[in-house]
């Protein structure tokens, strides 16, 4: 069996795309999303058609949960405000069938690799979207998060970092960001979203189990262009944080 994870596409089908034609070269039998689909992009409705297209599994995030009820705050904060303004805007342009198809996101799935092992999906942690595991987490506070949910693999999202690490007897495994993967080795005062996607490739055959994690380019000036045409609030600001080099 392969076994493809995404997670994190934040609205930009530009990279969705990019993604799913590159799984369909991996030989994929499957396809398992593990949240934040339509949030903080210019293209919420069309991320969810392509994943309603793609009939997979899909676990609910947090910024999932926060487009179907939107609740924002005023703040002094100008990256915060912009976010939730724009957030705002992605909730608007979701339709009645778009929130239909979102409540059907599951907290975790258990889905069956081979030989009988199980791969746990969800998106923070087990136990709550907004949870953070990290490569540096304690591991009592791993014995917390995953307590009552133990299995071979366990794979979330949320932290837009790519991450392998061994647990016990298992593997956590974090694709990274389909549409919002973070850098973190350039300087601070520079840092700017980069133009790549991730994901990653389970391989399970008998008792071999296989994990490979992928970057790949995505057409960086088409998604600046939907930015700026897509209408949202703060374009030329969210199109400016973005690499386009």
């Amino acid at each position: 069996m392969r076994l493809a994870l995404i997670s994190d596409i934040h609205g930009n089908k530009v990279a969705l795309d990019a993604v799913l034609d590159a799984i369909a070269t991996e030989k994929i039998e499957h396809v398992v999303c593990l949240g934040d689909v339509a949030s903080s992009g210019p293209q919420p409705q069309q991320a969810i058609a392509r994943l309603k297209e793609l009939g997979c599994p899909i676990v609910m995030g947090n910024t999932d949960a926060s487009l179907l009820h939107p609740v924002f705050t005023p703040t002094d904060d100008t990256f915060r405000q912009y976010s939730q303004d724009i957030d705002l805007w992605c909730s608007q342009q979701l339709s009645a069938d778009d929130k239909v198809f979102m409540n059907t996101f599951q907290p975790t799935i258990e889905y069956p690799l081979d030989n009988g092992k199980i791969l746990l999906a969800y998106h923070g942690s087990p136990r709550s979207y907004n949870e953070r595991i990290q490569p540096t987490t304690p591991e009592e506070l791993l014995d917390e998060a995953f307590s009552g949910s133990h299995a071979a693999i366990m794979a979330g999202g949320h932290t837009h970092m790519q991450m392998l690490r061994r647990y016990k007897d298992g593997i956590i495994v974090n694709p990274g960001s389909v549409g919002l993967a973070l850098d973190r080795v350039s300087p601070l005062d520079e840092i700017h979203n980069p133009p790549w996607s991730e994901y990653a490739i389970i391989e399970a055959e008998g008792s071999k189990l296989t994990v490979e994690l992928h970057r790949i380019p995505f057409d960086i000036q088409a998604f600046i262009q939907t930015i700026r045409a897509s209408g949202m609030p703060h374009a030329d600001w969210l199109a400016n944080e973005w690499n386009a080099s």
